[in-house]
């Protein structure tokens, strides 16, 4: 039995290596990350299936009716054979690597859980809720949680929060239970673990274009993306951010779209399909005898009828009523999905983004003209980031200004005040529509040396994130600084790494390597 199941399953191994071969010759480079994703989840239940499909055809042959004489029975003493060492050995083998395999994803799941069960969780309007660790983790989501920790959650990043969401929105974490499970059943083969990987890949090029679409700058996403490269992960069941695909996650997002046509090359998957089949076809022999029995064969329809076929078989016809059909009810779906009789909230992400006037460098030279370091906190030597929460509302104007951040009374007081003076934005849309949307602004007060202070406003920066996860950024071996960083080329980029703080070097390091230009 179990060598059976051990043959099968070398079966799909096969199938499994054929498909993904020709998914990496021919599609993985294209942009249809919605079809590559469905290529790689159907090819790899369809190695599963295609096995268990056999195809039988049968062959007539007639042959008289044999005689049984009745006569002496003898019996035989057969010797017990021995079966070869590797009828054991393998099985065994086999269940050990999927034994620890599939414990490897049980554990990964169990340490996911009980971070979501201790974890500070804030429901947000569309099901999603945001739980929040005093641990150091990246932010990764599973099902409709998505964890953060407290740094992260208090400085209400936009773009993260919509990363997450789209790797709620298109289910991904059902993806990686279904594919995990059956990596389980082909954790010999190298080909599953490649489809596996590559398809956390494609996860992450769907997020990073749900982040786009919604009106989000390319840039300073990516330099998001480059400086959450050092962050601590170790879930390998969620979906979070990983510097192991950063550098094809950048070149997907500056890559020019596939055509339509390209789509075609799918078609190069049903030579495989087809001799699958046909390699586990079955002929099967029917023997038919001289002299037939009667047969009666009873096959419903409109009226009653007998037909006779050959004298040998009858065919009865009963007369049978056809049911009613069903009639369907078409759900009445309400317009936005919002609900007669109760207050609009306002959105945390929506498909177009609020923007200031002129864009973001516009927004920062406006706060770099109208902030005024207060006396008190600059004879105190205080300084900070201060992040300061408001709505924009349908018109574009700030309502509910409030900090969610505090510094001092004197540097929250200063942020708010400029906040409440800002000039109509450009309100963000919802399904065409203009709706009320959140939005957050860090700003930093920072004391250059003791003659002057200056006041910034950033959106996140290696030097900005706080005591907990030290981080420096080393391009071509260089450290730079955040504005180094945030006139950095993406397209550029030749490969990113993450080395981890060692004795003697106090943060972790994001090792960039430019590309060469040719002179």
């Amino acid at each position: 039995m179990m060598t059976d199941f051990l043959t099968y399953d070398a079966k799909v191994a096969v199938l499994i290596l054929a498909f993904y071969i020709c998914y990496r010759l021919l599609l993985a480079k294209e942009t249809f990350h919605r079809v590559n994703r469905l290529v790689l989840l159907g090819t790899a239940v369809l190695s599963f299936l295609l096995p268990l499909c056999v195809i039988t055809m049968h062959e007539t042959v007639v042959a008289p009716r044999p005689e049984i004489a009745i006569g002496e029975v003898g019996m035989a003493v057969v010797d017990e054979v021995q079966e070869p060492w590797w009828h054991y050995a393998l099985p065994t083998l086999f269940i050990i690597g999927v034994v620890t395999t599939l414990g490897h994803t049980i554990v990964s799941l169990v340490r996911v859980i009980r971070l979501i069960r201790k974890s500070e969780q804030h429901p947000l309007d569309d099901g999603t809720v945001v739980c929040v660790t005093d641990r150091p983790v990246s932010p990764f989501s599973w099902m409709h949680y998505i964890m953060m920790d407290r740094e992260d959650y208090e400085a209400h990043d936009a773009a993260i929060l919509a990363h997450e969401r789209g790797h709620i929105r298109l289910h991904h974490s059902w993806d990686l239970l279904l594919v995990d499970t059956l990596t389980a059943l082909q954790w010999f083969n190298p080909a599953m673990w490649m489809l596996h990987q590559d398809l956390r890949a494609i996860h992450e090029y769907e997020a990073d274009g749900a982040v786009l679409s919604q009106g989000f700058n390319a840039r300073q996403y990516q330099y998001l993306l480059i400086t959450k490269a050092a962050s601590i992960g170790g879930y390998s069941i969620a979906n979070g951010i990983s510097h192991s695909t950063l550098k094809n996650r950048i070149r997907m997002m500056i890559h020019k779209e596939t055509k339509r046509s390209h789509l075609v090359k799918l078609l190069a998957l049903l030579p495989i399909v087809g001799t699958a089949l046909a390699l586990n076809a079955e002929t099967v022999t029917d023997y038919q005898y001289d002299t037939p029995q009667k047969k009666q064969i009873i096959k419903k329809g409109k009226q009653n009828a007998k037909i006779s076929a050959n004298g040998a078989n009858e065919i009865v016809v009963i007369e049978q009523e056809v049911p009613a059909q069903q009639q369907q009810i078409n759900p009445v779906e309400m317009p936005n999905g919002m609900k007669v009789g109760k207050t609009v909230k306002p959105f945390d992400v929506v498909e177009q983004m609020p923007q200031f006037p002129g864009g973001p460098a516009a927004m920062m030279q406006f706060l770099a003209q109208n902030i005024r370091y207060p006396e008190t906190a600059h004879k105190a030597g205080i300084q900070g980031r201060v992040i300061a929460n408001f709505v924009v509302e349908k018109d574009g104007s700030i309502t509910e200004a409030k900090i969610v951040k505090s510094v001092s009374p004197e540097l929250d007081a200063e942020a708010l005040r400029v906040v409440s003076v800002m000039p109509q934005w450009i309100p963000g849309r919802q399904n065409g529509e203009a709706v009320r949307v959140k939005y957050t602004i860090p700003v930093t007060f920072q004391l250059q040396g003791s003659e002057k202070p200056a006041v910034s406003h950033v959106m996140i920066g290696p030097e900005h994130r706080g005591k907990s996860k030290p981080v420096e950024v080393v391009i071509d071996g260089q450290v730079v600084d955040a504005i180094a960083m945030s006139s950095l080329n993406p397209s550029d980029i030749e490969s990113i790494d993450v080395e981890k703080a060692k004795d003697g070097q106090p943060k972790d390091r994001i090792i960039i390597k430019m590309k060469q230009k040719k002179e």
